[in-house]
């Protein structure tokens, strides 16, 4: 491959990745929300993280699976109490690793 198709193509990620990032601070930085978008806005972690956490948690082999041989899922409760309580993303990593490796070591 040429070296320039290589460049133009990393170039061309590189512009396609950062411009929806970067274009939302530079038109929103000098401007105020209504405190009632601001307040919204403030769950769209929240609902993304839970996007992205909840099917990870309830399918398996396509699924869906509540039973006991979901460790992932039990091991979620008390990572998200230990989490809601000490609001540490360290913490809650160490608490969820260690539960699952505990659960797959007596199961």
């Amino acid at each position: 491959m040429d070296q320039t198709l290589i460049f133009l193509t990393i170039l061309g990620m590189l512009i396609v990745t950062y411009l929806p990032r970067v274009l939302p601070m530079w038109v929103f930085s000098s401007k105020s929300f209504p405190p009632i978008v601001e307040a919204w806005l403030r769950y769209v972690p929240v609902a993304v993280l839970a996007a992205m956490l909840f099917p990870t948690l309830l399918v398996r082999e396509q699924q869906v699976t509540l039973g006991f041989d979901n460790v992932f899922l039990w091991a979620a409760f008390p990572t998200m109490i230990m989490t809601w309580k000490t609001r540490s993303f360290f913490g809650a990593v160490v608490v969820g690793m260690a539960l699952v490796a505990i659960a797959r070591y007596f199961t």
